[in-house]
């Protein structure tokens, strides 16, 4: 997966936070034991563990291969023996054709650059008679803003006038079906929800600057302009204004999971 570099800053920290919507795909996946696992931008490991645990045979693969190293080391400390991973692009995944009963994403396909490509390719390891389980962020919310608010602050840094990039509907049952169906594959989504929080808003952007890959890389075109602070209190301010418990800090994000059957 050709983008982000994920294997910045401290991405153990975002996946810790991400636990509980990888529960909920694994969950919704429902992996058997013996089943043929495949974990497509699989990180540090979240859903490959959960579904090794499960008595599943696992594959992950992801572009970073510090997060690889992560992951492996985890598994080792499980006790986990059918997890391995692997270093690959979601557009080209080192797998034969058929090679999984249940090929998982969570939000790890959505980053791909061409959604095309990595749908064809999840299609093509997916065995007869399997599914696709994925999570997509919607649109909207506190940390939607704030991923827009960032990108506009490294632009502006950067002076440069670029549209904003376009970004596909993963969570959309409609845009995915456009992609899958040409493949034998139906589509069904269901949302779901998952909160951050902190001890304050200024805690938690102070976190995601420090620790997210996307902000970390922000920073390192901010920095040197002399923009991250600038940055980092209108973020303060948007979080405050977006808190929903008035004892601390927690903002909502909304996903979809979505299971696509051949």
């Amino acid at each position: 997966m050709n983008g982000p570099d994920w294997g910045l800053g401290n991405y153990e920290h975002t996946a810790a936070q991400l636990l509980p919507a990888a529960r909920v795909v694994i969950d919704r996946a429902a992996p058997q034991r013996g089943e043929r696992v495949v974990d497509v931008g699989c990180g540090t490991g979240n859903a490959a563990l959960l579904a090794a645990e499960r008595g599943a045979r696992v594959a992950g693969v992801d572009p970073s291969a510090r997060l690889l190293e992560v992951a492996r080391a985890e598994a080792a400390a499980r006790g986990l023996d059918d997890a391995t991973f692997y270093v690959g692009d979601a557009a080209a995944l080192p797998l034969d054709d058929g090679e999984a009963d249940l090929v998982l994403s969570v939000f790890g396909a959505i980053f791909a650059p061409d959604p095309a490509a990595a749908a064809a390719e999840m299609a093509r390891v997916t065995a007869p008679g399997g599914r696709i389980v994925m999570s997509a962020w919607m649109p909207g919310g506190a940390v939607s803003t704030a991923v827009r608010m960032s990108r506009e602050a490294v632009a502006e840094a950067l002076s440069t006038s670029s549209p904003p990039p376009v970004t596909f509907a993963w969570h959309e049952c409609d845009a995915l079906a456009g992609l899958f169906a040409p493949h034998g594959f139906a589509v069904e989504v269901e949302p779901h929800e998952i909160s951050f929080g902190a001890r304050s808003a200024r805690e938690f952007v102070e976190a995601e600057a420090g620790n997210h890959p996307l902000a970390v890389a922000g920073r390192a075109v901010l920095g040197p302009r002399g923009g991250s602070e600038a940055l980092n209190e209108r973020l303060v301010a948007m979080y405050e204004e977006a808190n929903e418990d008035p004892g601390g800090f927690r903002v909502t994000s909304r996903y979809v999971v979505a299971t696509i059957r051949a």
